[in-house]
């Protein structure tokens, strides 16, 4: 499983001036898919979008061993979004490699057209963004249909009232904290009203759905986002930038004083 380094579990060999500090305590998540539901507590999924895509097997390893909860995986298909990244053949890959959840965001036109495709492909949790062509409440059906938890999105120029209508079917909102579609982008605090409404509106509704944010996430803007509603953060170069990602990631999860 590590052959591609020599690289074994714990091994910082081959670290590249980046390596895990791993608390003694803390191993692999046992084998098992856990839900995502969290109530209150924070999550943390790292986005492979900054990691090595060279050696995404050791990176993942990484994170896992640092305290990541989910894997949150870019797809991007170059026009819905302006870039390309991978397909649900790297998906089923990757799924070989950690027992974490693969948390899917479809960054594509046509969702609906691949839904199976990542599905089978090993990815716990998909995302859909409600700006894409296709009927939005068919997709998350048939996502929910295949086994898999819907998710669904929205861009910042999107109302997050638009997501509404879905919240009886979704397990997570995913609100955009960035323009979609590159990594390293400044966060946007003024998204964070759409994710207080958001959560306003859950409450009222007394449901069981987290909210995910994604973009310019890190220990400086993180507080922000947790007190506005958030418990699922998505991080990129905060984690797999970092030179500790165990810090990075409890740095990341944090424990502000909301107000």
């Amino acid at each position: 499983m590590w052959a591609d380094e020599g690289i074994r579990p714990y091994d910082q060999s081959g670290c590249r001036g980046r390596c895990l500090h791993r608390p003694a305590d803390k191993g692999l998540k046992s084998m098992g898919i856990p839900k995502p539901k969290t109530g209150n507590r924070v999550q943390i999924a790292p986005s492979i979008l900054s990691a090595d895509f060279a050696n995404l097997q050791r990176d993942i390893m990484w994170a896992e061993m640092a305290g990541a909860d989910l894997i949150h995986i870019d797809v991007m298909d170059g026009h819905f979004v302006p870039n390309i990244t991978i397909g649900a053949p790297v998906v089923k890959d990757l799924r070989k490699t950690t027992a974490l959840p693969l948390d899917a965001h479809l960054m594509i036109t046509d969702p609906l057209k691949y839904i199976e495709d990542f599905a089978r492909a090993g990815a716990d949790v998909i995302t859909v963004h409600i700006e894409s062509e296709g009927d939005t409440r068919e997709t998350l059906e048939k996502i929910k249909a295949l086994g898999v938890r819907p998710a669904v999105s929205v861009k910042p120029k999107t109302p997050v009232e638009n997501v509404f209508p879905y919240l009886d079917i979704v397990d997570m909102v995913l609100v955009m904290t960035v323009e979609p579609g590159f990594s390293g982008q400044s966060f946007m605090a003024d998204m964070m009203p759409k994710v207080q409404k958001l959560s306003a509106e859950i409450n009222r509704r007394q449901l069981d759905v987290d909210i995910q944010v994604d973009g310019g996430i890190n220990a400086d803007t993180v507080p922000v986002a947790i007190c506005s509603g958030a418990n699922i953060l998505v991080a990129g170069n905060a984690v797999f930038g970092a030179e500790d990602l165990t810090a990075a990631i409890e740095a990341i999860r944090g424990n502000p004083a909301c107000d």
